[in-house]
Protein backbone atom coordinates (compact mmCIF):
# COMPACT_ATOMS: atom_id res chain seq x y z
CA UNK A 1 0.00 0.00 0.00
CA UNK A 2 1.34 3.32 -1.13
CA UNK A 3 0.51 5.53 2.14
CA UNK A 4 1.05 8.93 0.14
CA UNK A 5 4.46 9.73 1.95
CA UNK A 6 6.72 10.58 -0.53
CA UNK A 7 8.12 13.50 0.04
CA UNK A 8 6.68 14.95 3.27
CA UNK A 9 8.50 16.23 6.28
CA UNK A 10 8.20 14.73 9.25
CA UNK A 11 9.76 16.15 13.15
CA UNK A 12 10.07 12.89 14.91
CA UNK A 13 11.34 14.03 18.59
CA UNK A 14 13.13 11.05 20.15
CA UNK A 15 13.76 10.07 16.66
CA UNK A 16 17.14 8.01 17.10
CA UNK A 17 16.69 5.35 19.67
CA UNK A 18 13.40 2.44 20.74
CA UNK A 19 9.86 3.87 19.42
CA UNK A 20 11.19 6.95 17.85
CA UNK A 21 13.98 4.93 15.78
CA UNK A 22 11.24 2.34 14.56
CA UNK A 23 8.80 5.89 13.66
CA UNK A 24 12.00 7.52 11.71
CA UNK A 25 12.67 4.32 10.07
CA UNK A 26 9.09 3.62 8.25
CA UNK A 27 8.61 7.20 7.70
CA UNK A 28 12.02 6.84 5.58
CA UNK A 29 10.60 3.95 4.19
CA UNK A 30 7.78 5.23 2.77
CA UNK A 31 9.59 7.84 0.83
CA UNK A 32 8.83 10.64 3.79
CA UNK A 33 11.71 12.92 4.95
CA UNK A 34 12.07 12.04 8.89
CA UNK A 35 13.86 15.43 10.65
CA UNK A 36 15.47 13.26 13.84
CA UNK A 37 15.20 15.49 17.15
CA UNK A 38 16.67 14.10 19.39
CA UNK A 39 20.02 14.71 21.96
CA UNK A 40 21.21 11.05 21.37
CA UNK A 41 23.99 12.44 19.07
CA UNK A 42 25.77 9.05 18.41
CA UNK A 43 22.58 7.09 18.59
CA UNK A 44 21.27 9.89 15.94
CA UNK A 45 24.16 9.77 13.94
CA UNK A 46 24.27 5.81 13.55
CA UNK A 47 20.70 6.11 12.39
CA UNK A 48 21.02 9.03 9.54
CA UNK A 49 24.30 6.95 8.33
CA UNK A 50 21.91 3.54 7.97
CA UNK A 51 19.21 5.56 6.21
CA UNK A 52 21.32 7.09 4.09
CA UNK A 53 23.37 4.08 3.07
CA UNK A 54 19.60 2.54 1.61
CA UNK A 55 19.16 5.93 -0.27
CA UNK A 56 16.94 7.24 2.02
CA UNK A 57 16.72 10.99 3.00
CA UNK A 58 16.74 12.11 6.43
CA UNK A 59 17.67 14.96 8.76
CA UNK A 60 19.38 15.24 12.15
CA UNK A 61 18.69 17.93 14.73
CA UNK A 62 21.00 17.28 17.94
CA UNK A 63 18.69 19.00 20.37
CA UNK A 64 17.90 19.02 24.03
CA UNK A 65 13.78 19.59 24.19
CA UNK A 66 13.59 21.44 27.23
CA UNK A 67 13.12 24.78 26.14
CA UNK A 68 11.00 27.14 23.91
CA UNK A 69 13.45 28.10 22.04
CA UNK A 70 15.28 24.99 21.20
CA UNK A 71 11.90 23.89 20.09
CA UNK A 72 11.66 26.79 17.57
CA UNK A 73 15.31 26.35 16.25
CA UNK A 74 13.40 22.67 15.65
CA UNK A 75 11.02 24.27 13.26
CA UNK A 76 13.21 26.61 12.01
CA UNK A 77 15.92 24.65 11.10
CA UNK A 78 13.70 21.96 9.33
CA UNK A 79 11.94 24.85 6.91
CA UNK A 80 15.09 26.06 6.40
CA UNK A 81 16.32 22.56 5.09
CA UNK A 82 13.40 20.98 3.47
CA UNK A 83 11.20 24.24 2.46
CA UNK A 84 7.87 22.47 3.74
CA UNK A 85 6.92 20.44 7.03
CA UNK A 86 4.18 18.25 6.93
CA UNK A 87 3.59 16.60 10.34
CA UNK A 88 5.15 16.51 14.04
CA UNK A 89 5.32 13.10 15.74
CA UNK A 90 5.76 13.97 19.49
CA UNK A 91 7.20 11.20 20.82
CA UNK A 92 9.95 12.43 23.19
CA UNK A 93 9.95 11.57 26.88
CA UNK A 94 10.76 8.85 29.92
CA UNK A 95 8.96 7.55 32.73
CA UNK A 96 11.55 9.21 35.56
CA UNK A 97 9.66 7.81 38.23
CA UNK A 98 8.88 10.98 40.03
CA UNK A 99 6.10 10.00 42.31
CA UNK A 100 3.95 11.89 44.93
CA UNK A 101 6.01 10.13 48.07
CA UNK A 102 9.24 10.12 46.58
CA UNK A 103 9.00 12.86 44.87
CA UNK A 104 9.32 16.96 44.94
CA UNK A 105 7.87 19.98 44.05
CA UNK A 106 10.74 20.69 41.83
CA UNK A 107 10.98 17.24 40.13
CA UNK A 108 7.52 17.23 39.37
CA UNK A 109 7.94 20.54 37.61
CA UNK A 110 11.41 19.05 35.98
CA UNK A 111 9.40 15.89 34.77
CA UNK A 112 6.52 17.98 33.15
CA UNK A 113 9.22 20.15 31.19
CA UNK A 114 10.98 16.71 30.49
CA UNK A 115 7.93 15.01 28.97
CA UNK A 116 4.96 17.41 27.93
CA UNK A 117 5.94 21.33 27.81
CA UNK A 118 8.43 20.50 24.60
CA UNK A 119 5.04 19.03 22.62
CA UNK A 120 2.98 22.43 23.20
CA UNK A 121 6.37 24.54 22.28
CA UNK A 122 6.66 22.34 18.68
CA UNK A 123 2.51 22.17 18.08
CA UNK A 124 2.92 26.50 18.33
CA UNK A 125 5.85 27.15 16.45
CA UNK A 126 4.96 24.83 13.36
CA UNK A 127 1.13 25.63 13.59
CA UNK A 128 0.83 28.05 10.41
CA UNK A 129 3.18 26.22 8.29
CA UNK A 130 0.88 22.71 9.08
CA UNK A 131 -1.89 24.63 8.39
CA UNK A 132 -0.52 25.43 5.42
CA UNK A 133 0.39 22.03 4.59
CA UNK A 134 -2.77 20.59 5.87
CA UNK A 135 -0.50 18.44 7.97
CA UNK A 136 -0.43 16.08 10.93
CA UNK A 137 -0.25 16.01 14.83
CA UNK A 138 0.82 12.22 16.39
CA UNK A 139 1.40 12.42 19.98
CA UNK A 140 2.76 9.33 21.49
CA UNK A 141 0.92 9.14 24.95
CA UNK A 142 0.97 6.15 27.56
CA UNK A 143 -1.02 3.70 29.46
CA UNK A 144 0.08 5.39 32.87
CA UNK A 145 -1.96 8.31 31.59
CA UNK A 146 -5.22 5.96 31.97
CA UNK A 147 -4.75 3.35 34.40
CA UNK A 148 -2.01 4.77 36.98
CA UNK A 149 1.31 3.23 37.96
CA UNK A 150 2.38 4.02 40.69
CA UNK A 151 5.31 6.46 42.10
CA UNK A 152 5.59 8.27 38.31
CA UNK A 153 3.24 11.35 38.88
CA UNK A 154 5.44 13.40 36.77
CA UNK A 155 4.73 11.23 33.67
CA UNK A 156 1.37 10.27 34.11
CA UNK A 157 0.46 14.09 34.21
CA UNK A 158 2.68 14.60 31.46
CA UNK A 159 0.83 12.14 29.26
CA UNK A 160 -2.65 12.54 30.56
CA UNK A 161 -2.22 16.24 29.20
CA UNK A 162 -0.93 14.50 26.10
CA UNK A 163 -4.25 12.92 25.45
CA UNK A 164 -6.33 16.23 26.24
CA UNK A 165 -4.14 18.35 24.29
CA UNK A 166 -4.81 15.95 21.33
CA UNK A 167 -8.31 16.40 21.62
CA UNK A 168 -7.82 20.16 21.94
CA UNK A 169 -5.92 20.77 19.33
CA UNK A 170 -8.17 18.65 16.91
CA UNK A 171 -10.94 20.89 17.66
CA UNK A 172 -8.46 24.36 17.32
CA UNK A 173 -7.32 22.73 14.16
CA UNK A 174 -10.73 21.45 12.03
CA UNK A 175 -10.93 24.69 10.20
CA UNK A 176 -7.54 24.17 8.48
CA UNK A 177 -7.72 20.14 8.30
CA UNK A 178 -4.97 19.67 10.27
CA UNK A 179 -5.23 16.34 12.43
CA UNK A 180 -4.29 15.46 15.41
CA UNK A 181 -4.40 11.53 16.86
CA UNK A 182 -2.53 10.10 19.60
CA UNK A 183 -1.24 6.52 20.02
CA UNK A 184 -1.63 5.06 23.40
CA UNK A 185 1.55 2.25 24.44
CA UNK A 186 1.11 0.03 27.05
CA UNK A 187 4.46 -2.54 27.49
CA UNK A 188 7.09 -2.01 24.36
CA UNK A 189 10.39 -3.98 24.31
CA UNK A 190 12.68 -0.42 23.60
CA UNK A 191 16.18 -0.72 25.18
CA UNK A 192 15.26 1.62 27.27
CA UNK A 193 12.59 -0.71 28.68
CA UNK A 194 15.29 -3.45 28.32
CA UNK A 195 17.70 -1.35 30.60
CA UNK A 196 14.73 -1.25 33.54
CA UNK A 197 14.13 -4.60 33.46
CA UNK A 198 18.27 -5.65 34.13
CA UNK A 199 17.83 -3.19 37.21
CA UNK A 200 15.98 -6.24 39.05
CA UNK A 201 17.60 -9.58 40.69
CA UNK A 202 15.71 -11.52 38.29
CA UNK A 203 14.75 -9.72 35.31
CA UNK A 204 13.57 -12.80 33.37
CA UNK A 205 10.79 -13.57 36.09
CA UNK A 206 10.02 -9.58 36.11
CA UNK A 207 9.42 -10.22 32.03
CA UNK A 208 6.79 -13.02 32.66
CA UNK A 209 5.48 -11.41 35.35
CA UNK A 210 4.71 -8.24 32.72
CA UNK A 211 4.09 -10.21 29.58
CA UNK A 212 1.67 -12.39 31.07
CA UNK A 213 -0.64 -9.90 32.17
CA UNK A 214 -0.76 -8.79 28.29
CA UNK A 215 -4.42 -10.70 27.16
CA UNK A 216 -3.32 -10.81 23.24
CA UNK A 217 -0.42 -13.51 23.05
CA UNK A 218 0.77 -12.29 26.19
CA UNK A 219 3.74 -10.87 24.49
CA UNK A 220 5.39 -7.04 24.67
CA UNK A 221 4.40 -4.77 21.64
CA UNK A 222 7.34 -4.09 19.27
CA UNK A 223 8.09 -0.66 18.72
CA UNK A 224 7.65 -1.60 15.03
CA UNK A 225 3.68 -1.98 15.59
CA UNK A 226 3.78 1.31 17.44
CA UNK A 227 5.39 2.95 14.45
CA UNK A 228 2.94 1.40 11.58
CA UNK A 229 0.18 3.04 13.61
CA UNK A 230 1.98 6.15 13.52
CA UNK A 231 2.55 6.16 9.91
CA UNK A 232 -1.04 4.93 9.30
CA UNK A 233 -2.38 8.25 11.18
CA UNK A 234 0.03 10.38 9.68
CA UNK A 235 -1.09 9.09 5.99
CA UNK A 236 -3.86 10.09 3.63
CA UNK A 237 -5.12 6.70 4.56
CA UNK A 238 -6.61 8.20 7.77
CA UNK A 239 -7.67 11.31 5.87
CA UNK A 240 -11.05 11.47 8.02
CA UNK A 241 -9.79 9.97 11.32
CA UNK A 242 -8.51 13.20 14.37
CA UNK A 243 -9.07 13.43 17.48
CA UNK A 244 -8.78 9.46 18.47
CA UNK A 245 -6.18 7.93 20.91
CA UNK A 246 -5.34 4.76 19.27
CA UNK A 247 -4.05 1.95 21.66
CA UNK A 248 -1.77 -0.46 20.72
CA UNK A 249 -1.80 -2.44 23.60
CA UNK A 250 -2.35 -6.31 22.68
CA UNK A 251 -5.63 -5.07 24.73
CA UNK A 252 -3.38 -4.58 27.99
CA UNK A 253 -5.86 -1.40 28.98
CA UNK A 254 -9.21 -2.70 27.88
CA UNK A 255 -9.58 -6.57 28.20
CA UNK A 256 -10.05 -8.36 31.35
CA UNK A 257 -7.13 -9.57 32.71
CA UNK A 258 -8.83 -12.66 33.06
CA UNK A 259 -8.52 -13.51 29.50
CA UNK A 260 -4.81 -13.76 30.25
CA UNK A 261 -5.29 -16.14 32.90
CA UNK A 262 -4.15 -13.68 35.69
Amino acid sequence: MDLGLSGKVFVVTGGAQGIGEAITRQIAAEGGVPVIADRAKEAGECLLEALRSQEQQAHLIEVELGTSASCQQVVEETLSTFGRLDGLINNAGVNDGVGLEDGSPEAFLASLEKNLHHAYYLAHFAVDVLKEAQGVIVNIASKTALTGQGHTSGYAAAKGALLALTREWAVELLPYGVRVNAVVPAEVATPMYERWLQTFDVPEEKRAEITRRIPLGQRMTTPDEIASMVVYLSSAQAAHMTGQLIHVDGGYVHLDRALAGI
